[in-house]
């Protein structure tokens, strides 16, 4: 599939979602909080993919990862039918569907950081690359963190379901600890199919 038909592909997945979750979701101002990052995406996406094409890999994962935002706004993360289900199924004393959504977050990320910085940056492969990589995704998460912090004190209580914390008190170092363990497992489950899809983009690319 072309370059422009991905992106297309993306976007209109992602309206689709959009609007059917927009419909009645749980909580609007959640809702509008929790899909933001798409909303943010998409049009980054179109604006790049003449001058940065990313890799099918990528495209595909940030397909994945806007529909698991998308889902979690609808219901608020805390709320979420697929994480009752799996609440009951494991015997998991809460929804754990933000557990998900934060484990994804470090996942999803850390690929389209190994990508930039492969293409963009030009930074060698190797053990120096999974080091920034596993940096990068965790900075975003902290960085994630303290949007959740200020989003409480600006608003107050109207943002617990934004927070979805479910009253654990350390929901945040597992935020983190998650995020870390998605950008780990990324890299060593996709490094070496990342890998041959950039040598086929750059091969297109030489004269």
């Amino acid at each position: 599939m072309s370059t422009d038909r991905m992106v297309f592909a993306v976007c209109a997945l992602w309206t689709i979602a959009l609007l059917a979750s927009g419909i009645a979701p749980h909580d609007r101002l959640t809702w509008f909080m929790e899909v933001l990052p798409a909303l943010i995406a998409a049009p980054l996406l179109l604006a790049t993919r003449e001058r940065l094409p990313l890799t099918t890999l990528v495209y595909a994962l940030i397909a994945v990862h806007g529909l698991i935002l998308v889902y979690g706004g609808a219901y608020t993360y805390a709320r979420t039918p697929l994480g009752f289900w799996l609440q009951d199924l494991f015997g998991f004393t809460r929804n754990p569907y933000d557990r998900i959504g934060h484990l994804a977050q470090g996942f999803v990320p850390a690929m389209v950081a190994r990508e930039l910085l492969l293409r963009v940056f030009r930074i060698s492969g190797g053990k120096i690359l999974f080091f920034l990589v596993l940096c990068i995704a965790l900075a975003i998460s902290a960085f994630y963190e303290l949007i959740e912090w200020w989003a409480a004190l600006l608003i107050g209580a109207e943002a617990d379901e934004f927070l979805a914390t479910q009253g654990d008190v350390w929901d945040t170092q597992w935020d983190m600890f998650l995020a870390l363990c998605g950008a780990f497992a990324a890299q060593l489950l996709l490094a070496r199919m990342h890998d041959r899809q950039i040598a086929r983009i750059e091969g297109a690319k030489a004269p």
